[in-house]
C-alpha cells in the first residue's frame, strides 16, 4: 500500500492519530523563541501546527497532499478566525515549485521519513531554495533501526538525511526517542533542528 493510501485510510476512517488540539511539545517550546515571520508547515494534516503558529502572529503556508485534510484544516482555520493568516495548499511537500516567497521557518512533523533518497534530495532542494539564510527547519522523523530487520517497515536513514542536508544546512541539535502508534511496535524517532547556512 502506498504512503498516500495509508494516510487516506486514517482520514476516511475518522480515526486520525495526530488529530490533537496542540502541536507536539517540541514545537510549542521552540517556535515562541523565534522572531515571528513567515512559516512553512509541511504535512499540515488537520492544521494543528499551522493554527498554533498563526495564533502567535505567523503567516503560514500549510501543505498536504490529502484533500480531506486540507478541507478540514481550512474549515478549522475559518472557525477560529485565522483563515487570513494561513494559506492551505494541496500538494506533496516535495513539490513546492508554486511557492516563491522566502520563509523564516519550516516545520515537518512526519513527512520526510516516508521519502526515498531521490525524493529526499528533491525536498532538500526546495527547502534550500525557500528558506532564508539563518532560518530554522525543524524535522520530526521515524528512523530506520541501527541493525535493521529486513522484514520491518523502512523509514528514514539518518545517514542519508545528514548527508543530503549537509549542503546548505547546519545540524544544530538532535533529540532521539521512540514513537508508538496504537498497539504497533515502537519505532526509533528523532527531532532534528537544522539551520539554513547563511553562507551558502
Amino acid at each position: 500500500m502506498s504512503h498516500f493510501n495509508r494516510l487516506l485510510e486514517f482520514y476516511q476512517s475518522g480515526s486520525v492519530p495526530w488529530d490533537q488540539p496542540d502541536p507536539p511539545p517540541e514545537v510549542m517550546a521552540f517556535v515562541p523563541t523565534l522572531p515571528v515571520g513567515r512559516a512553512l508547515d509541511l504535512g499540515t494534516g488537520l492544521g494543528r501546527a499551522a493554527l498554533y503558529m498563526a495564533g502567535l502572529g505567523w503567516q503560514v503556508d500549510a501543505i498536504d497532499f490529502i484533500p480531506q485534510a486540507i478541507i478540514e484544516a481550512t474549515a478549522r482555520a475559518e472557525r477560529v478566525g485565522l483563515a487570513d493568516q494561513i494559506r492551505f495548499h494541496l500538494s506533496p511537500v516535495s513539490q513546492l515549485d508554486f511557492l516563491t516567497e522566502a520563509y523564516d521557518f519550516a516545520l515537518d512533523v512526519g513527512c520526510a521519513h516516508s521519502f526515498g533518497l531521490d525524493e529526499l534530495r528533491t525536498y532538500h532542494h526546495e527547502l534550500r531554495r525557500l528558506l532564508k539564510p539563518g532560518a530554522y527547519y525543524l524535522l520530526f522523523a521515524h528512523l530506520n533501526e541501527i541493525e535493521p530487520d529486513p522484514d520491518a517497515r523502512r523509514w528514514l536513514d539518518e545517514a542519508d538525511l545528514r548527508q543530503v542536508f549537509s549542503d546548505g544546512f547546519a545540524l544544530e541539535r538532535v533529540e532521539y526517542g521512540q514513537t508508538q502508534v496504537g498497539d504497533q511496535s515502537p519505532w526509533r524517532s528523532a527531532w532534528f533542528w537544522f539551520r539554513r547556512d547563511p553562507d551558502q
